[in-house]
Parts: C-alpha cells; sequence; structure tokens
C-alpha cells in the first residue's frame, strides 16, 4: 500500500510510457539550472529547480511555479483523476522530497522517477553507467 505523504517512485521507462500515453502528465525536471542546461534533460521536461545555484536553497517559489504549469492545480476530473506530475533529478532523491511538498501542499498525482536523469554511482564513481533516463537510452537533450 502507498503512502499518500511518499510521491510514488517510478523508473525511467514507465515514466517515458506515461508521458507518451497522458498528454496532461507533465515532467518537471527540478535540477539546478547549470545541471538542466549543461548535464543534459529529458526531451519535453519543464525545468523548475527544487535547489539552485547561487545559495543552494530550497526555491520558496516551488509548489507555486508546479502549479502554475497545472493551471492551479486544478487538473482534476471525477473520472479520469488529476493529472500525472513526474518529477526527476540526478539520482531520485531530490525529486523524492520535492514531490513530498507538492503532496504537503495538496496536489496529487505525485511521482519521482526512482532512478533520477543520471542514476547512482558505480563502483568508479561514475554515473549514467547503471541506471537513470540516459542509462536507458530515452530521449533527452543539452545545451
Amino acid at each position: 500500500m502507498s503512502n499518500p505523504n511518499e510521491p510514488a517512485g517510478i523508473s525511467p521507462k514507465a515514466a517515458y510510457q506515461l508521458l507518451q500515453d497522458d498528454s496532461r502528465a507533465v515532467l518537471v525536471d527540478i535540477r539546478s539550472s547549470m545541471e538542466f542546461l549543461f548535464v543534459g534533460h529529458p526531451k519535453g521536461a519543464v525545468h523548475v529547480p527544487w535547489i539552485d545555484e547561487p545559495d543552494w536553497d530550497i526555491n520558496p517559489e516551488f509548489v507555486t511555479e508546479v502549479r502554475k504549469l497545472l493551471l492551479g492545480g486544478v487538473v482534476c476530473a471525477d473520472n479520469d483523476g488529476c493529472a500525472p506530475i513526474v518529477l526527476i533529478c540526478r539520482s531520485g532523491k531530490r525529486s523524492h522530497e520535492a514531490g513530498k511538498a507538492l503532496l504537503a501542499a495538496g496536489l496529487k498525482n505525485v511521482m519521482h522517477v526512482d532512478e533520477g536523469f543520471e542514476g547512482e554511482l558505480n563502483e568508479e564513481h561514475q554515473r549514467s553507467k547503471v541506471g537513470g533516463w540516459r542509462f536507458h537510452q530515452l530521449p533527452w537533450e543539452q545545451c
């Protein structure tokens, strides 16, 4: 049974499929501006940083900015439920925390990509070798 205070974890491939199947779904990349631009990001992702330079503080407007993506968070229909919000970060840790903040603010149907964009470090301290959006060769781009 899932915890209503925790965002549901979803694999990169399942997230990509959800985004293909549900036109209401939104993919929000919550990494820093530098990560989003220079490391790359999933194609079609909207950038709303959770924590960003220069101070690395939690974005006080994060929930508001995500609500704006969803027309105030009212994209819910009785028969279809609420529009899926899929969060992605580097490895799934920040997106989990950001998802909890969205749920606490009353948003629903919040998920996070449990492997993130780059996945965990392998034994040689490299990312994108064990898991993540890029590892699974899902569409992405960078500046």
